[in-house]
């Protein structure tokens, strides 16, 4: 088991989402969120927002990893979406990011949430794992990558 077994489901993956904005993909998130936790959409984003304020959260490859705190939220929450285009997100490397992992957790969970990060950069900085979730077509298949991540290495 690792970080990330518990975290999705399909559910929570969206993929080819029409996004032609950060904006655009932080709502398309808000909504899954909305609909897995009960957290108002608009309230998800204001999170995702209030940090990417404090520097982009992508990583370069086309992957970014948006992620906020979130009062009274009682476990961590994740949703996969993958953009139909690639979208302007500040990259240091300065690659458009089509690849987005977000993950919202409660307040007070700061080495969890480390800990959950950590085990999303790895897995995004696979280059195999970057090119099954670029490419698959069916959600089941990016769920099941993401929760076995890491747990027969």
């Amino acid at each position: 088991m690792n970080a990330l077994t518990n975290l999705f489901a399909p559910d929570c993956i969206a993929l080819d989402v029409p996004a032609k904005s950060r904006a655009d993909a932080f709502a398309a998130a808000g909504d899954l969120f909305a609909k897995q936790t009960g957290i108002d959409a608009n309230s998800v984003v204001g999170f995702l927002n209030a940090r990417e304020e404090l520097g982009s959260t992508a990583l370069g490859a086309g992957v970014a990893i948006p992620h906020g705190r979130v009062k009274g939220l009682k476990q961590p929450s994740a949703a996969f979406i993958r953009l139909q285009e690639s979208i302007e997100f500040a990259a240091p490397d300065g690659e458009a990011v089509s690849v987005l992992i977000f993950l919202l957790v409660p307040e007070k969970a700061t080495q969890q949430h480390l800990e959950i990060l950590s085990s999303i950069a790895q897995l995004l900085s696979d280059p195999t794992a970057r090119d099954t979730l670029s490419s698959a077509k069916d959600p089941s298949i990016v769920c099941e990558l993401l929760q076995r991540w890491g747990t027969t290495k």
